[in-house]
C-alpha cells in the first residue's frame, strides 16, 4: 500500500486534481480523467471488472465539488455530475498517475 499524499487540491482553473507524493513526484491528473477512472460499482462491473460507464455522458466542465479523507487510504469525491460512490485509493491513483504520464 502505497503512503498517502503530501497534498491533494482541485485546481479548478486547470481542471486538474494535483497529488503531491514527495518533493521529487507530483502526478498532475485532469478532472475528467479521474471521474472516467471511478472505481466504484456503478462504473465498474463487480463481477467482470469491465468498465460500464458511459464516458461520453461525463460533462467536460465537471469538477469535484468535495473531498473527503476515508481513514489513510482513500479520497471520495463528490462531482460536479453527483456521481459519489467511488473511493479513490493511494494506489488507484498512483497507478492513474503513472499511466496517464506515459500518454
Amino acid at each position: 500500500m502505497i503512503d498517502p499524499p503530501q497534498n491533494i487540491r482541485a485546481l479548478s482553473d486547470q481542471k486538474i486534481l494535483e497529488l503531491v507524493w514527495s518533493p521529487e513526484k507530483t502526478d498532475r491528473l485532469p478532472f475528467r480523467v479521474v471521474r472516467e477512472y471511478c472505481p466504484c460499482a456503478t462504473c465498474i462491473d463487480e463481477i467482470t471488472g469491465k468498465r460500464i460507464l458511459d464516458v461520453s455522458r461525463i460533462p467536460d466542465d465537471i469538477h469535484p465539488k468535495s473531498m473527503n479523507f476515508v481513514g489513510n487510504y482513500a479520497v471520495k469525491i463528490v462531482w460536479s455530475d453527483n456521481h459519489s460512490t467511488g473511493l479513490y485509493t493511494w494506489d488507484h491513483l498512483s497507478q492513474l498517475g503513472e499511466a496517464y504520464a506515459g500518454q
